[in-house]
């Protein structure tokens, strides 16, 4: 578990699952990532229960922003290799414009680089996404076309 001023970020928990279901399932936020398509509540609870995989293993470990006991959005590690990984955040619409997604950033960074020992990080943000263009831009990432 990491904490923050406001928010931990922890691992995934069964009592997630309708958390989970609503981000992954809710094709608006499809156009965001690299996945097209519905996952079933069994598949979600497979995935929960293999959150505890090591990161070295797995290649991937999925963070949940946690705002007093409220799951309010991701924040993945992906692509996992010694020196890099790729970074991926979802916050849900409610929660957006508090800083949370910032602060829950700047945690994964410093756990990143100081726990993992990983050299760079990566984000793919489309050009048109400028709220995540910002947020990478403000948590030190630099653009490159």
């Amino acid at each position: 578990m990491l904490k923050g001023d406001n928010i931990l970020l922890r691992s995934l928990q069964y009592s997630d699952l309708d958390f989970l279901e609503t981000i992954e399932n809710n094709k608006e936020y499809w156009k965001f990532g690299s996945e097209f398509k519905q996952y079933s509540r069994h598949d979600l609870a497979e995935y929960i229960a293999n959150a505890t995989t090591d990161i070295k293993s797995a290649k991937q470990y999925r963070f949940v922003i946690d705002l007093n006991s409220t799951p309010i959005g991701f924040v993945d590690l992906f692509d996992y290799e010694i020196e890099s990984a790729g970074v991926g955040i979802i916050i849900a619409e409610d929660y957006r414009k508090n800083g949370f997604a910032n602060e829950a950033l700047n945690l994964l960074v410093e756990y990143a680089f100081l726990v993992l020992d990983v050299k760079t990080l990566h984000a793919k943000v489309k050009k048109d996404n400028l709220a995540s263009m910002k947020l990478f831009a403000g948590c030190r990432f630099t653009l490159q076309k």
